[in-house]
């Protein structure tokens, strides 16, 4: 498949309206331009299976703690998932292709395929963007409890993130009300992309980078920060032309950022080596 057509689809989804987003199959159109040969509806039958299975297994009281532990039991116990502590920054662990097929990944993948197989159930789940880590809460009406997929679905009350944030950071970070605030499905497919581009920036990789970068903002178009990011990845490829529209839409808006004064140096620079803008 013409890694382009998975672009296309990821946008079309993304397009709906939030309730209509599948964030299942838009991680997919994700995994799809990296694995061109996946079949998005395969996955979306394994996690259905998943659900099934579950559901089997669930008691006939649905206390939302039972759901969990049941949850739990099945993907933990009996189906292995865990997280994938050795390889951290493996970029298989952020495309949901691998993550369902090795049973391995990090807390938004995790969450992911919690949150997905919990929604099926007809226990409806919400993702929270913890700075540092992911979590994922059940929507349910004057109790507040949060999962932790990345530590096996423990079950954490506020002072529970409390901890977790201070562990994270290795002192004492305070538990800001935003920090539990349930995100949209943008901002949670953005944050999986930002895992892909830090990754790939990494590995030096500018072509992957840019392509995670691109659907970022597919997602957020005015975010300028990833314009900018853009614009100096343009800039390495030799895609001056490019580079210079981002560049310059950045200084545009951000006009006393910190690092104006070196992105009009390489703006200069692009220039003086007589580039063909």
């Amino acid at each position: 498949m013409d890694f382009s057509i998975a672009r296309q689809r990821f946008y079309q989804e993304i397009r709906q309206t939030n309730p209509e987003i599948s964030l299942a199959r838009a991680a997919l159109y994700i995994a799809q331009e990296e694995y061109p040969d996946l079949v998005v509806e395969t996955y979306l039958d394994r996690l259905d299976q998943i659900a099934v299975e579950i559901a089997e297994k669930l008691p006939a009281s649905r206390y939302p703690l039972r759901v969990i532990q049941t949850i739990n039991q099945y993907l933990y116990e009996e189906l292995k998932f865990s997280s994938n502590l050795e390889q951290y920054y493996d970029p298989r662990n952020s495309y949901l292709n691998q993550v369902l097929d090795r049973r391995l990944g990090i807390p938004i993948t995790l969450s992911l395929v919690y949150l997905e197989v919990a929604n099926r159930l007809g226990f409806p789940m919400v993702g929270i963007g913890m700075p540092g880590h992911f979590l994922i809460r059940p929507v349910i009406d004057d109790m507040e409890v949060f999962v932790d997929p990345f530590h096996q679905g423990e079950v954490l009350f506020a002072e529970d993130c409390q901890n977790r944030l201070s562990e994270i950071f290795g002192r004492s970070v305070e538990l800001r009300p935003e920090f539990l605030a349930a995100v949209s499905p943008q901002q949670f497919l953005a944050r999986m992309l930002g895992n892909l581009k830090a990754i790939y920036l990494s590995k030096s990789d500018a072509p992957k980078a840019l392509a995670a970068i691109e659907r970022i903002l597919l997602l957020f178009p005015n975010a300028i920060s990833e314009r900018r990011d853009r614009g100096l990845l343009y800039y390495q490829m030799g895609r001056w032309t490019e580079a210079r529209l981002d560049l310059e839409a950045y200084l545009a808006q951000s006009p006393t950022a910190k690092d104006a004064i070196a992105i009009r140096s390489m703006l200069r620079q692009m220039q003086q080596k007589g580039s063909e803008f």
